[in-house]
């Protein structure tokens, strides 16, 4: 990390825009797979090695504190990257970057189930298909 870098990060100014985070955490979303310990690791490469948003204690201290806190340290690590990068809208822009990509595919795979099992795409995914009938 540059010295100009650190010091506007240690006096709270923002270095970059919701859109840039945004942007990135988007190909993360899109490209990454497996579980918060797998997207550690992916957020280390791209924000650290990769695009030195971080370095590698201010990193290290980050994923402690998030793996202190309770809920997915994933999410919370990269919520705190977006959020030290730009702001509060850099922290909005990170999560739904991340999370949207695999919500959306998760629904649609669930449309594609309900066609493929033979009912129209209506939403019924919600019902179990082994609820027994009532006649």
């Amino acid at each position: 990390m540059t010295t100009a870098a650190h010091s506007a990060e240690t006096e709270g100014r923002q270095t970059g825009s919701a859109l840039e985070v945004l942007l990135a955490f988007l190909k993360l979303g899109v490209t990454c797979f497996g579980g918060p310990i797998a997207h550690i690791g992916y957020f280390r490469d791209e924000f650290v090695v990769r695009r030195r948003w971080l370095d590698e204690p201010a990193y290290a201290d980050l994923v402690g504190l998030c793996q202190f806190l309770p809920g997915p340290a994933s999410s919370q690590v990269g919520f705190s990257i977006g959020l030290m990068r730009a702001g509060p809208l850099g922290g909005v822009a990170a999560w739904a970057g991340f999370t949207l990509p695999s919500a959306i595919a998760l629904v649609l795979f669930a449309y594609g189930a309900d066609v493929l099992d033979g009912r129209p795409a209506s939403g019924s995914f919600m019902v179990s298909s082994s609820s027994p009938s009532r006649s």
